[in-house]
């Protein structure tokens, strides 16, 4: 299926988890993680629309056909009683769903989450600038402002080796651009803030200490809504702890997602 990568290496009867990227990644994002965790998991790596393997789809490319993107894929494997792992944009799109289709999930890890349809003032601001840049100068352009200004790659430009910065440069130069690009309005999106109070299951919300402060201040007002929200804050991270930091993040993950054993001589 195209926008899908299915890892079954932990056979039909595993659980399913499914990583989802955010705005101009692709599965490769969860590159440090694949190995750790499908001995475990049936995992599902998701291309957003406009991204990697589904960069071809259409658009319009808003919170409702990210959403619809994914879920799409999610019913093509039939997966069910899910791990969600998602960051950024992928993590919205998590809450979203879950909001719709709560009976569906095990359980969330959302890295740098937003709020549907409600991106923090900075975000906004980078994508508006991002967009005029493609548009008037070309993607390669836009790209790389959105590689060397964005905050949230801070900690990955100061320690670029350790970061695997070239890794990452080249998926994000990958970006077809397609968010970007396109003017088609986008579905007006249907999402109350109210209904995560009502959300039962658990909810891991993973930030750097050096991560923006607002996507600080959203994990906190998630943290105040959702009834079973654990906060993490890594240390030394910036807007992608999963990337900058794998080892610790996949430990607190792991211990996050609990009690099922892990294969005999597995390492976390």
């Amino acid at each position: 299926m195209p926008g899908v990568c299915i890892i079954d290496r932990a056979g039909a009867s595993a659980p399913w988890m499914a990583m989802v990227h955010g705005m101009s990644h692709d599965h490769r994002y969860f590159a440090a993680q694949t190995p750790v965790f499908e001995a475990r998991y049936r995992i599902l790596l998701i291309d957003l629309p406009g991204h990697g393997g589904a960069a071809d789809a259409p658009g319009p490319f808003g919170p409702e056909e990210f959403a619809g993107g994914v879920l799409s894929l999610l019913d093509a494997s039939k997966a069910d009683d899910l791990r969600f792992w998602g960051t950024h944009t992928g993590a919205g799109v998590g809450l979203l769903l879950a909001s719709r289709q709560p009976d569906r999930f095990h359980s969330l890890v959302l890295e740098g989450p937003v709020i549907p349809g409600a991106p923090p003032a900075y975000v906004n601001t980078r994508l508006q600038e991002v967009r005029r840049i493609a548009k008037a100068r070309g993607l390669d352009a836009a790209l790389e402002d959105w590689l060397e200004e964005s905050a949230w790659f801070d900690v990955i430009r100061e320690d670029p080796d350790r970061c695997r910065a070239a890794e990452h440069r080249e998926m994000v130069m990958d970006f077809a651009g397609g968010p970007w690009l396109g003017d088609d309005p986008a579905r007006p999106l249907e999402f109350h803030l109210d209904v995560l109070s009502g959300l039962p299951m658990p909810v891991l919300l993973i930030n750097g200490e050096r991560d923006h402060p607002d996507f600080l201040a959203v994990s906190e007002r998630l943290g105040s809504l959702l009834p079973r929200a654990e906060r993490v804050i890594i240390p030394g991270a910036g807007g992608f702890p999963t990337w900058e930091f794998p080892d610790l993040v996949n430990r607190r993950v792991a211990e996050f997602l609990g009690p099922d054993p892990w294969p005999v001589g597995s390492r976390i």
